[in-house]
């Protein structure tokens, strides 16, 4: 079985990928640069074991990080408790196998380059794949699969604490989809909480309109990350995909094993 680890700015993803490419099992841990391969190893086996497997059944690392100082240790989980040289998504054996079309292709990171292989193995055509993490963001793929650039927006959560953080009297608020399409808010929190979310509905068509106008061809537009499900109901994509950094590294390895 396939280990592929996906480690982000706010969460490390551990995933493991049978065969078929099906996902077993995941989980995830916050992320921490000091965090060493043992404490890693602990935290995983117990995992593993409640699933039912064991290291042994892993036979293959795959590891894409947003993160460099996390690597190392991520490296050294791989082959000490699991016997396996990690491949690192767009290193060695596992080069990006796209173009990336932009003017700074080495500062593009690992899960937005990911989630343009996924999306494209899945969907032909042109692309929008937003992922919805600590940063919002819009990568375009074009019908040939290259990467051609994309957006950044701050992150819902990102936003949320930034808003907290320097207004002394604003609450901590769960992000939600409200009850109803009322705008205005009636409470404190209802206001906040109507500012968020309308806001960011209104950021994302707003941009797709633009992207969509800009590429001037026919567009799917792909969601991921936890809270793209928070959007579903507005008709803004075509579909949405939670794992698709995960499939982007299961092809990534895939293949790294096809003979040269």
């Amino acid at each position: 079985m396939l280990l592929a680890v996906d480690a982000g700015n706010t969460n490390v993803v551990f995933a493991l990928l049978a065969d078929d490419g099906s996902i077993a099992a995941r989980w995830r841990i916050a992320t921490d640069p000091r965090r060493t391969a043992d404490e890693y190893a602990v935290w995983l086996h117990q995992l593993l074991s409640l699933e039912g497997y064991a290291r042994g059944d892993v036979t293959g690392v795959i590891i894409g990080t947003v993160v460099p100082r996390a690597l190392h240790n991520l490296q050294v989980l791989s082959r000490k408790y699991f016997g396996q040289e990690a491949l690192v998504a767009g290193q060695g054996d596992a080069t990006w196998g796209i173009s990336l079309d932009v003017d700074e292709p080495h500062n593009v990171g690992a899960d937005r380059v990911l989630n343009a292989i996924a999306g494209h193995a899945a969907y032909p055509g042109d692309l929008v794949v937003i992922d919805f993490g600590t940063a919002t963001t819009f990568d375009v793929v074009d019908y040939d699969g290259a990467y051609k650039g994309g957006i950044i927006a701050p992150g819902i959560n990102l936003s949320l604490d930034a808003l907290v953080a320097a207004a002394a009297k604003l609450p901590r608020i769960a992000i939600e989809a409200p009850d109803d399409t009322t705008v205005i808010g009636r409470t404190t929190a209802s206001q906040m909480l109507s500012g968020i979310y309308w806001g960011y509905v209104a950021m994302i068509g707003g941009l797709l309109a633009r992207v969509r106008a800009e590429i001037g061809r026919p567009v799917t537009c792909i969601a991921t990350g936890g809270l793209a499900t928070l959007f579903q109901q507005h008709n803004l994509f075509d579909a949405v995909e939670p794992d698709l950094t995960i499939r982007g590294l299961a092809l990534l390895h895939a293949r790294s094993l096809r003979p040269a």
